[in-house]
């Protein structure tokens, strides 16, 4: 059986992710394609040290401003078309989308790596993450309408109560308010995509952010912002999920998904 392993992971700075060890862990896990976002570097940096990781080829999308944001997506296999942004000047500057096409004369396929803005930091920032989800929303129909996808990212929303350790408290926060929410049930429910990972886990406690304050990891009060957003075709593929807990790279953690095919 042919199996395509897709892996994503917010790296907070591919720097200080390779420092942990973040190579090793890719040579390791040997996927097919690795999207990665919070690269904080700029191509000068990439050049010679990061274009290559575990035998895949990377492909980026930078942010015009230093030591910010950032996507890439790393393949094994060379894709027939690469896309940069989503045609919007404000959030293309700040390298969120990298759409990586493998189309075939029977198949179109893009395996998209995506970076969300967060809205933590202020109001404008919150602001400015309702205005790329209202963006996003046609975009994703669009895409749909003529191609199967896999988009991973950070997609800096935590879906349901299931998906964050302490709902109660956070429904006014940034990442679990109830037009975030909202959004992603509309991704799934009005556009069509798949949760994958949701389709093969259930569990509760299943996350993949922490926060660097207090004790959050050590116990495990945490969020799931990371995700793989499928079309219904190539999501029914999927058959197992893994999210990455043995080492950190970063205040996130790797989520590994394998599905039935191959590029």
């Amino acid at each position: 059986m042919a199996v395509f392993r897709l892996v994503t992971l917010n790296l907070n700075g591919i720097r200080s992710a390779a420092n942990k060890g973040f190579e090793a862990f890719a040579e390791r896990l040997a996927a097919d394609c690795m999207g990665v976002q919070e690269i904080k570097a700029q191509a000068a940096d990439v050049a010679g040290r990061f274009d290559t990781v575990a035998g895949m080829r990377g492909h980026f999308h930078f942010a015009e401003k230093k030591g910010y944001s950032g996507v890439g997506l790393y393949s094994r296999h060379e894709p027939s078309d690469t896309r940069l942004g989503i045609g919007n000047p404000e959030f293309d500057a700040e390298g969120r989308y990298v759409e990586t096409r493998f189309d075939a004369p029977k198949r179109k396929l893009s395996i998209i790596s995506c970076y969300f803005p967060s809205g933590s930091s202020s109001e404008e920032r919150q602001l400015a993450k309702f205005r790329f989800l209202a963006l996003m929303t046609p975009h994703l129909q669009r895409l749909k309408r003529t191609r199967e996808f896999i988009l991973v990212g950070d997609i800096n929303i935590a879906h349901k109560e299931i998906d964050l350790k302490n709902w109660k408290s956070n429904q006014k926060n940034s990442g679990f308010l109830p037009e975030e929410r909202a959004w992603m049930t509309h991704a799934l429910d009005e556009i069509g995509l798949v949760d994958v990972f949701r389709t093969l886990n259930p569990q509760p406690e299943q996350y993949t952010w922490w926060s660097n304050r207090g004790q959050a990891w050590a116990k495990n009060v945490g969020w799931r912002l990371d995700y793989h957003l499928a079309t219904p075709g190539i999501a029914a593929k999927a058959l197992r999920e893994h999210i990455y807990l043995e080492q950190r790279f970063s205040d996130h953690a790797p989520l590994v998904i394998d599905y039935d095919f191959s590029l």
